[in-house]
C-alpha cells in the first residue's frame, strides 16, 4: 500500500463537499437564501471541520439574510453531505462569506480612478503647450 500524500484526502473531500453544497444550497426552500455561489470548501486535516466560503449577490440586508438562512440550514446540509459522501465522521460546517470578489472590484475601481487621474494630469500638461507654471506659495518667494 503506498502512502497518501498529506493533504490529498482533505483536498478531495473539500472538492466533493463543494460540489454537493453548490448543488444543494439552491434547492433550499428558505426564502432568505439569495443567489449563492459556493466558491470553495476547506476541510481540516482531521476532516472534523469544513469551512465553506460562499459569495452572494445583493445588498447588505440580502447578504445578512442569506447568512442567517445558511446558518439555520447547517443540520440539513450536513445530513445531505452524510448521504452523498461516505465518511466516518461528518464535519461541522462553518459558513463564511467570501469577500474576495468585493475586494477585487474595489481594487479594479481604484486602478481605473488612478488611470483617469494620470490621464487627466498628462492631458493638462499638453494643454499649456508643455509649459507648466510653477506652483509657488507666497512664503517660498520670500
Amino acid at each position: 500500500m503506498r502512502p497518501m500524500t498529506e493533504g490529498t484526502r482533505p483536498s478531495r473531500v473539500s472538492e466533493e463537499f463543494r460540489e454537493v453544497l453548490a448543488e444543494e444550497i439552491p434547492k433550499l426552500k428558505d426564502p432568505r437564501v439569495g443567489f449563492v455561489t459556493v466558491t470553495s470548501v476547506r476541510v481540516t486535516a482531521d476532516l472534523r471541520k469544513a469551512h465553506v466560503l460562499y459569495s452572494v449577490l445583493g445588498d447588505d440586508a440580502a447578504k445578512q439574510a442569506t447568512r442567517a438562512a445558511l446558518h439555520s440550514a447547517r443540520p440539513h446540509l450536513r445530513n445531505v453531505l452524510g448521504r452523498q459522501v461516505r465518511l466516518k465522521f461528518l464535519p461541522d460546517l462553518d459558513f463564511e462569506e467570501d469577500d474576495s470578489f468585493d475586494r477585487l472590484q474595489r481594487i479594479d475601481r481604484l486602478l481605473k480612478e488612478s488611470e483617469a487621474t494620470q490621464a487627466t494630469a498628462s492631458d493638462g500638461g499638453r494643454a499649456d503647450d508643455g509649459v507648466a507654471e510653477p506652483n509657488v506659495s507666497d512664503e517660498e518667494e520670500r
